[in-house]
C-alpha cells in the first residue's frame, strides 16, 4: 500500500513539472515571437473605472482627503486647482470637511484673490500667458487661450529663420509641424485631427508656462531632433504642405500624447489639462489619464490628488493572458520542485536514520545473563 501511495505522488509530481514546464514554454514562446505582446496591458475604461473606484473605497476616507486638503492649503504658493479637485471630491463622495478646514480654506482664497494681491498679477496673465501660473488664470478668471494660427505663425517664423540663418526654436517647430500636418501624425497614432491639433497647441501653451514634465521635455526634444526634415525646413511648401517635414514613425509618440491631452481638453478645459501634464511622462500615461477623463470627468483631478501616480496608473492594467501563464507555469514548476526536493531529503533522511540504527544495534554489546537466584539458607532445626 505505502508503495502505491508513494508511486502515485511520485506520478503526479511528474505530472505537474511537465504541465508547468509547457505553460511556461509556451508563455514565453508567445513572448519572443510578438514583441507587441507585454506582461502588463491596458485594462477596459469600465475595468479601469471599477480599479480605481476600489482604491479610492480604501483610500478616500475623510481622514485622507481633509489632510491632503490641509497639506494643499499649507503650499506656498498654493495651487488652487488641486485645493478645487479635492473640495469636489469631498462633494461628491458625501465627505463632510471639518468646520476649522473650511474657514482656512476661505481665509486662504480671500488672501490669494485679494485686490492688492492680485492686481499686477492678473494683468500680466491676461497680457502673456507666460506670466501666468494655473492659479492665476483660475483666480483672475483668465480663459488660457488655444491658438491654433500660432502653428502657422510658428512654422513661418522657423522657416523664415532657417533661410537667413538664424537659430530656429526646434521645439516650436517640431509641435507646430505635428498640429498642421495632423493628417501624417493621425495615421501613425490613431487619432483624431481636431484633437491633435488642440493637443500640440496644449503643449505649446505648457512649454511657454514651463509647464513640462522633464522626461515629457526630452520626448519632444528627440522628436524635435530626428522626427523633423530639417533639409525641407527652408522651402516654402513646408508650410502649404506641413506634413512633408515630419518623420512619422519619430513624432507618433508625441503625436498620440497630444491627442490624449486633446482628449482631456475636451472634457476637462485647458486650464485642468494643463494641470494633469504634470503626471505625464510618456504616451502611455497619457492615454490612461485621457481615458480616465472620458470616465470620471473632473474627478480625475481629485482622484490622482488622493491616490497619487502610481496608484492611479496601477488601476489601469492587468496582467496579460501570456503572462499570467508564464507565472502559473513558474509557480507549478517551483512548487513541483521544492515538493520533489522535500521527498528526497525525507527519503535520504530516512534511511541514514536507518543506516546509524544498524550501526548502533552492531556496536552494542550484548546484554549480562542474569544471576541464578540463590536457593534459601535451610532452617536450623536442632533446637527442637
Amino acid at each position: 500500500m505505502r508503495r502505491a501511495v508513494r508511486w502515485l505522488a511520485r506520478a503526479a509530481l511528474l505530472a505537474l513539472i511537465v504541465i508547468s514546464t509547457v505553460t511556461g514554454g509556451w508563455a514565453v514562446l508567445r513572448i519572443a515571437q510578438d514583441p507587441l505582446l507585454r506582461p502588463l496591458i491596458d485594462r477596459s475604461l469600465a475595468g479601469f473605472a471599477a480599479g480605481l473606484e476600489r482604491e479610492m473605497a480604501r483610500e478616500a476616507t475623510p481622514e485622507a482627503v481633509a489632510a491632503r486638503l490641509e497639506a494643499r492649503l499649507a503650499e506656498t504658493p498654493r495651487n488652487w486647482i488641486a485645493i478645487e479637485a479635492l473640495e469636489e471630491l469631498a462633494a461628491a463622495r458625501g465627505i463632510l470637511l471639518p468646520p476649522a478646514l473650511t474657514a482656512a480654506r476661505n481665509a486662504a482664497w480671500e488672501e490669494d484673490s485679494g485686490i492688492l494681491t492680485t492686481a499686477g498679477g492678473c494683468l500680466s496673465c491676461m497680457v502673456d500667458a507666460a506670466n501666468c501660473s494655473l492659479s492665476q488664470a483660475l483666480i483672475c478668471n483668465a480663459p488660457v487661450a488655444l491658438t491654433p494660427i500660432g502653428d502657422v505663425i510658428g512654422l513661418g517664423r522657423a522657416g523664415v529663420a532657417a533661410a537667413s540663418g538664424d537659430e530656429v526654436d526646434q521645439l516650436d517647430l517640431a509641435l507646430s509641424a505635428i498640429g498642421l500636418g495632423a493628417t501624417v501624425a493621425v495615421v501613425a497614432t490613431g487619432g483624431t485631427s481636431y484633437t491633435l491639433k488642440a493637443g500640440t497647441s496644449i503643449l505649446k501653451l505648457a512649454r511657454k508656462m514651463s509647464l513640462l514634465p522633464p522626461r515629457l521635455l526630452g520626448l519632444i526634444t528627440d522628436a524635435a531632433r530626428r522626427g523633423i526634415r530639417w533639409d525641407a525646413l527652408a522651402r516654402w511648401d513646408s508650410v502649404t504642405d506641413p506634413a512633408r517635414l515630419i518623420v512619422p514613425e519619430v513624432v507618433a509618440p508625441v503625436a498620440a500624447v497630444a491627442a490624449d491631452l486633446g482628449r482631456m481638453g475636451e472634457t476637462l478645459g485647458t486650464t485642468r489639462t494643463l494641470h494633469l501634464l504634470r503626471y505625464v511622462d510618456g504616451p502611455d500615461d497619457a492615454r490612461h489619464i485621457a481615458n480616465a477623463a472620458e470616465t470620471l470627468g473632473p474627478r480625475t483631478l481629485g482622484t490622482l490628488e488622493v491616490l497619487g501616480k502610481s496608484r492611479f496608473m496601477r488601476a489601469a492594467l492587468r496582467w496579460s493572458d501570456e503572462a499570467a501563464a508564464l507565472i502559473f507555469g513558474l509557480i507549478g514548476l517551483l512548487g513541483a520542485l521544492v515538493a520533489m526536493a522535500a521527498a528526497l531529503a525525507q527519503g535520504l533522511a530516512a534511511r541514514m536514520l536507518r543506516r546509524r540504527l544498524r550501526r548502533l544495534a552492531r556496536r552494542e554489546p550484548a546484554p549480562p545473563a542474569p544471576a541464578p537466584a540463590l536457593a534459601p539458607a535451610p532452617r536450623d532445626l536442632s533446637h527442637r
